[in-house]
């Protein structure tokens, strides 16, 4: 085990109190997405440990951050990742985050002791020369939050709510990075943004990390029960006006979080226009 292991890691920027979420975006997005102020793209799935994809987008751009949200460390050895982070780092420096997670068990076969093989996977990064401070931790309970604070710059929640980011920030100290993803529909319309967000939500409701999540947070039985009730909903997904989103949104860096990776529930085609719309109300480039 390497010192970056046991040392306390420096918190990373990206350049902007918020960023893009998305399962795909183009080198052109990119671009448009940076000129709009935001300081970063996180980019969801599990992507394979060859993280060729990442170079076009930076290529694209001059100070955007790309981060993965996240690596899944049942399917994407250790090794090749680690090679991917050290030729994307070394042509782009300090411009890739490496986002790491366990995944869940009902996707994945030889899914087991995900806590141990999580530290298992931090501790092969370590041997391959992956920064700490440049790394984080897909975490939503408090042993995973604690381990993404001790072994990497922090913890990237997904599908949250601001409590439970107040939550989290308690348990990872006031230094460790913390950069919550929040779900955006653009629209005034509550049973719209709510069919929406319920389509999105749809596969979560039946993992049982998330539903976990969700109870200790408050949540109850019928509201976790598919298709999930109104508040469930309302608390994962912002809608209404673009004040109102931006507002929803704040209370995350209220509740102690760094950075807040934005994903607009809409068509590829739709991103950079909805990002647009928001970013006047988020502050960006002011």
């Amino acid at each position: 085990m390497t010192d970056s292991a046991v040392r306390k890691p420096d918190p990373v920027s990206l350049g902007s109190r918020f960023g893009s979420f998305g399962r795909k975006v183009t080198p052109e997005q990119a671009k448009d997405i940076e000129a709009l102020g935001y300081g970063a793209v996180w980019v969801g799935g599990s992507p394979p440990a060859e993280l060729d994809w990442v170079e076009p987008i930076l290529q694209a751009t001059t100070t955007l951050q790309v981060a993965t949200g996240i690596v899944n460390i049942w399917t994407a050895a250790a090794k090749p990742v680690a090679e991917s982070f050290h030729r994307i780092d070394k042509a782009y420096p300090g411009r890739f985050l490496l986002g790491i997670g366990v995944g869940h068990p009902e996707a994945i076969s030889q899914y087991r002791k995900p806590y141990d093989a999580l530290t298992e996977y931090l501790d092969q990064l370590d041997e391959y020369g992956v920064p700490a401070n440049r790394r984080v931790v897909a975490a939503l309970g408090p042993r995973v939050l604690k381990l993404s604070a001790e072994r990497a710059a922090g913890a990237h929640p997904y599908l949250t709510t601001p409590e439970h980011t107040a939550q989290a920030r308690q348990l990872i100290g006031p230094e460790a990075f913390l950069a919550p993803e929040h779900k955006v529909v653009l629209t005034t319309d509550a049973e719209k943004a709510r069919t929406v967000g319920r389509k999105a939500l749809q596969i979560y409701l039946d993992l049982a990390n998330y539903l976990n999540n969700f109870k200790r947070l408050g949540f109850t039985g019928d509201d976790i029960a598919a298709p999930g009730s109104d508040r469930l909903v309302d608390a994962l997904v912002a809608y209404g006006t673009t004040d109102a989103i931006a507002a929803r949104l704040r209370e995350h860096l209220e509740a102690g979080a760094d950075h807040v990776p934005v994903q607009v529930l809409a068509r590829s085609e739709d991103l950079v226009p909805a990002l647009a719309e928001l970013a006047d109300a988020l502050g960006l480039n002011r």
